[in-house]
């Protein structure tokens, strides 16, 4: 009997003890909740549990200052932010994905994120950067893994900018970097240098037209590179050795305006060939002529491409010739604007001769047109015989002093009396 009703107290201990655990968490929670209700900024929401808090919307015009301190991910999106500052994320070390997106954000200054110590994740897209300073995402340790740039750059001279930051980032540990949408034409040699640890590489929805010697060097450990729906219309041997590079890597091509012509036999040779594994080789289709139109490029004969038998040296002598009046026409060019500059230094002498030459030109036209008038006016003619024939007359006869008796006297006209012959 003793034993039972021992049994009967340790059973209701342990109810009333399961009911004060039960009170005190929900207590523990009411308190949670009024305190993260408190703390959320304006506009925004904040989620404990999973230490999140979202800002999408709220039309605002900077980083709020009263995000709570336990925020690791960080979403503010589709609002009117115009510029990061060096101190905008003060605070919140505790941040390891931040999403920025469609904000309107203009400029990156220095250091924006080198408070956020822990950050792995940043995704700028959508924007509109058209000033990025050079250590925009320079973060003490090199924390940052991946970051997404699509359809953020405002021009060309982003892009500048942008190569100049990945160089002075510290961006040694980032794997993955998303640059689509970008309308990129060129990307300049050695860009993903500063980036050796770089695995995932999207540079779709470009314009790129080709690929050069040195573009994609210092990605070693590159393990996907998208370059689908650029521009490409073929690849030169020097881009394919570029690409040759990555035999780990996985290539996506397709959906490019690819040309199949005798120029495109070496690319699809490349393509049945290569080590590299191409992961949309169906996709790598004819864009023109319109009668190979989605034909797949890797399925393409010299013959299908209608330069069966065409010796390949004469692509090359044509290439050869062709860089041969690029290279005359820059000599010619280059003499050309050192006789301007020659020209133009030299101007004010070269006014004074070619004015001193016209001057003399016109004097002798002048004696000439002088010359022509006398000989043209019948009375003049006469006046000249006469005085010719009284000259010889004169040097014939030993002087006297008296006129001849022979010597015929005619009055000059009245109107060339002026004339001094």
């Amino acid at each position: 009997m003793i034993l039972y009703v021992n049994r009967i107290r340790v059973a209701q201990s342990k109810v009333a003890t399961h009911r004060m655990q039960r009170l005190v968490v929900v207590f523990c929670a009411l308190f949670c909740v009024s305190t993260c209700s408190g703390d959320c900024p304006s506009g925004c929401e904040c989620f404990e549990a999973s230490w999140t808090v979202k800002c999408i919307s709220t039309s605002l015009r900077e980083i709020p200052s009263d995000i709570p301190g336990y925020t690791s991910n960080l979403f503010i999106t589709g609002n009117e932010i115009r510029r990061l500052n060096y101190n905008s994320f003060d605070g919140l070390k505790n941040v390891t994905n931040l999403v920025l997106s469609y904000n309107g954000i203009k400029e990156v200054a220095s250091h924006s994120f080198s408070s956020l110590t822990m950050l792995r994740s940043l995704d700028l897209s959508g924007n509109q950067l058209s000033l990025i300073h050079p250590e925009a995402f320079s973060i003490s340790g090199s924390p940052l893994q991946e970051l997404n740039l699509s359809s953020c750059l405002y021009n060309h001279t982003s892009l500048t900018d942008l190569i100049t930051a990945l160089r002075w980032g510290g961006l040694g540990s980032l794997l993955r970097l998303d640059l689509a949408g970008n309308r990129l034409v060129l990307l300049p040699p050695g860009m993903f240098s500063p980036l050796p640890s770089l695995q995932r590489l999207f540079l779709g929805n470009n314009s790129l037209v080709a690929v050069y010697n040195g573009t994609f060097s210092g990605l070693e450990r590159l393990v996907r590179l998208d370059l689908t729906r650029n521009a490409f219309r073929t690849f030169s041997a020097e881009g394919l050795r570029e690409l040759e590079r990555f035999e780990r890597a996985r290539l996506l091509l397709g959906e490019n305006p690819y040309a199949c012509s005798c120029e495109t036999e070496e690319f699809a040779d490349w393509l049945n060939s290569s080590r590299v594994q191409v992961g949309d080789s169906e996709r790598v289709t004819c864009f023109s002529p319109p009668e190979l139109r989605n034909a797949a490029v890797r399925a393409l004969t010299a013959q299908a491409l209608g330069c069966y038998g065409k010796p390949k040296e004469e692509g090359v002598a044509d290439l050869t010739l062709q860089t041969s009046y690029v290279f005359l026409g820059l000599v010619l060019g280059f003499v050309g604007m050192v006789f301007l500059l020659v020209v133009y230094l030299n101007r004010h002498g070269i006014k004074k001769r070619v004015t001193d030459t016209h001057r003399a030109c016109q004097d002798v036209l002048d004696a000439y047109q002088y010359r022509y008038e006398i000989d043209s006016d019948p009375r003049l003619r006469h006046i000249s015989t006469n005085n010719h024939q009284q000259h010889h007359r004169h040097t014939a006869e030993p002087h006297t002093g008296r006129i001849p008796s022979d010597t015929c006297i005619t009055p000059v006209p009245a109107d060339i009396t002026d004339i001094t012959l």
